[in-house]
Order: structure tokens, then C-alpha cells, then sequence
């Protein structure tokens, strides 16, 4: 029997439909699902971030990079925000591997706990203002400049 090639890498075949995904596309769905699935912290702290809502700057939510997803992240700054549940309390180590590896490609983390996205939003708002406001420590250089 002739197989289709189906939208979304599915293709048909005498079994019914089986997934045949490349890794891109699996990490675009699972992107997708934790959007759809996000904490009530994160959909707080979405609000304030969404639609160039902090300093006029573009975030981006539960972003696949590397091998990672990130809650939030700003590329034009390189910023990073995690908002971290009693989970991270066991994944410590995880959690400094991750943000280490983020570092060594040039991003900031900032890491707020989700009792304070909701009992402190003002002061992690301005946290998050001041990183985004201050220059960053690895600015990019300047376009056409060599080195």
C-alpha cells in the first residue's frame, strides 16, 4: 500500500496514522503543550510580559533553546526568567547545570520563586525591568564592527 505524508509529519499507512516527527517538530509540540499547560504564576507573570508590556521589549514564553524550554526569555537582551515551583527545591543541581549552559551562550537568568510572582509582582517586575534596562554584560558589538 502507498503511505501519504500528512500534515505534521504524519504519515498514513495500512496500520492508521503513526507519528514519524523530527526532533524539531517533537520539541515545537512539546513547546506547545506547556504553553497550554503553564502555572498560575507563569500566566501571572505572562500579563505583564506579553505584548512588549516591560520596557517595550519582545518575550517570548516556554521557548525551546538547546536542549532546554524556557519559561521566558527576551533574545534581543538575552534575558532569561524562570519561575521556579517547590519542585526546584529537588533539582537544585539540574537547575545550575541549566542555568551555567545558558551563561556560557551569553544569557542572564533571573529565577523568582511562584510565591513571589504572586505575593512580591512589583518587585519582580522591577527586577526584571532593571535587567532589562541595564546594559548587559557581554554586549553584542556593534553592527559592522570587527574585533
Amino acid at each position: 500500500m502507498k503511505r501519504r505524508m500528512l500534515w505534521g509529519g504524519l504519515r498514513m499507512g495500512e496500520r492508521g496514522l503513526k507519528r514519524f516527527m523530527t526532533p524539531k517538530v517533537r520539541k515545537l509540540g512539546r513547546a506547545r503543550e506547556l504553553r497550554k499547560t503553564q502555572t498560575d504564576a507563569e500566566l501571572r507573570l505572562w500579563k505583564f510580559l506579553r505584548n512588549r508590556g516591560t520596557a517595550e521589549r519582545k518575550f517570548r514564553r516556554q521557548y525551546a533553546f538547546g536542549p532546554y524550554f524556557l519559561d521566558f526569555v527576551c533574545l534581543e537582551q538575552k534575558l532569561v526568567i524562570e519561575v521556579d515551583g517547590s519542585q526546584h527545591f529537588a533539582q537544585s543541581e539540574y537547575d545550575d547545570r541549566r542555568t551555567a549552559w545558558l551563561k556560557e551562550r551569553g544569557f542572564r537568568v533571573l529565577r523568582f520563586w511562584n510565591i513571589d510572582v504572586f505575593t512580591q509582582t512589583d518587585a519582580v517586575m522591577q527586577a526584571i525591568f532593571d535587567a532589562l534596562t541595564s546594559p548587559h554584560p557581554n554586549p553584542l558589538p556593534v553592527s559592522g564592527a570587527r574585533e
